[in-house]
């Protein structure tokens, strides 16, 4: 496959990989350990996958990438490839397929994660090509984690890597208010060859002059927010574009999805309420509702390459930083990945890029102006349905939440939705109009 198409090569090793997918595997079994009978499917959403089904995609992507390869195998698990590629299932069907039960799922899982395990550690995938399936295959399970998080958010289900007091109090430094004001330049958007592993959509690096912007220091806060529904922001269609319009005519929204209005405000956190947290930055807004506060707050949303700009340049410097701060691997100080909860929008404050913002990665996912399309040049992967199938209908989103594992974030990685999701960790900064 190396000969046709163009692999990143990876900067893993067997070593390194194999205690990442250890990690990632006890995250999974942490995460669906605590379901109940009834909640491996759970209610019909066809937002999201029913856990069950979830669990042995996630088999079977290891297994199909990494051990079936090679040679074409079958799959330890009968009957898995009609059942489990999420090419040849509709994201409908797969609430109303003949699945294996939980332990025949979780054995399935353990089975092909083994195998795996065995392979890194005896020196029988060393090959950059092995590597990089199995790269692939982790940052894959890293992306599941966090869509059954946003999935038990979604279904009401306790969040199984929260502690067992629940979302607990937010703490963090006051926020960082006002506008980073960049000036006028050029931003090599996209990935390098130096980069090690990137997605397809990542390829190639291309000049892009990007010209003067201001934009927030930080996200947009569930008080800004709140001000903007008790405006009647909802009520009102001159804040609206056609399409999101109609989604709040169909909706029937009045504020955002995970708030309600009792005595106070709250938010509901997985299987709580919660008084809404005014520091805290809204999360579980569309794209939609994020262009119509916007419009509202005499704003805009920053394009792909402004947000680009502000995480990964500095003044005077013509390298971009993998991280917002530089080059360091992400720690709590820098950035809230990989965690149980949200922290205020202005914590994390040792993590700020060289223009002075703050959280560009971690937290929520931030919503961009940019339809998500190909860059110059783009040329699909092995695995071809990641990317291309999306091109046009979805918008990207830059940054990473709470929820995304420290080792899938960097400031160059595009996530792709459609604008009318607001199940996912996503949320928004602003720039100046």
């Amino acid at each position: 496959m190396s000969a046709v198409y163009d692999l990143p090569r990876t900067k893993a090793t067997p070593a390194s990989l194999a205690a990442a997918l250890r990690d990632s595997y006890a995250t999974t079994l942490r995460l669906v350990g605590g379901l109940g009978p009834e909640q491996w499917i759970g209610r019909y959403l066809p937002v999201v996958n029913p856990p069950l089904w979830e669990t042995g995609h996630v088999a079977w992507f290891l297994e199909r990438w990494v051990l079936r390869r090679p040679d074409g195998s079958d799959s330890l698990m009968e009957r898995a490839d009609p059942l489990y590629d999420s090419m040849r299932v509709a994201h409908a069907a797969r609430w109303f397929l003949e699945l294996p039960d939980p332990p025949r799922t979780l054995d399935y899982l353990a089975r092909v994660t083994n195998a795996v395990l065995q392979k890194l550690e005896t020196g029988r995938l060393g090959e950059p090509e092995d590597l990089y399936y199995v790269e692939l295959s982790l940052y894959h399970q890293d992306m599941h984690n966090e869509a059954f998080r946003y999935t038990w958010q979604t279904l009401g289900y306790r969040d199984g890597l929260a502690g067992a007091d629940g979302p607990g109090e937010a703490r963090g430094e006051a926020g960082t208010d006002g506008d980073a004001a960049i000036p006028e330049g050029e931003i090599l958007l996209g990935a390098s060859r130096a980069d090690g592993f990137v997605f397809d959509n990542e390829k190639w690096q291309h000049r892009v002059r990007v010209p003067a912007f201001s934009i927030a220091r930080r996200a947009v806060t569930n008080a800004e927010f709140l001000a903007f529904v008790e405006d009647g922001g909802y009520r009102r269609r001159e804040l609206w574009d056609e399409a999101g319009w109609r989604w709040r005519e169909e909706a029937g929204r009045a504020r955002p999805v995970a708030w309600r209005r009792r005595e106070r405000w709250e938010r509901r956190s997985f299987d709580r309420w919660v008084e809404l947290e005014p520091e805290l930055p809204v999360v579980h807004v569309n794209a939609w509702e994020a262009q119509a506060y916007c419009r509202w707050a005499g704003r805009r949303l920053p394009s792909e390459a402004e947000w680009e700009r502000a995480a990964a340049t500095a003044p005077g410097a013509a390298e971009k930083r993998r991280y917002p701060w530089g080059e360091q691997a992400p720690d709590a100080r820098r950035a809230n990945l990989g965690g149980a909860r949200l922290v205020p929008a202005g914590g994390c404050a040792d993590g700020d890029s060289a223009w002075g913002c703050r959280q560009m990665l971690g937290n929520v996912w931030e919503w961009t102006s940019t339809a998500f399309e190909p860059f110059p040049g783009f040329a699909v992967d092995p695995y071809e349905d990641y990317s291309r199938p999306w091109f046009g209908s979805h918008r990207v989103l830059r940054g990473g939440s709470f929820a995304t594992p420290a080792r899938l974030a960097r400031n160059g990685f595009r996530n792709f939705y459609t604008p009318e999701r607001s199940d996912v960790f996503c949320g928004f900064r602003t720039c100046a109009a």
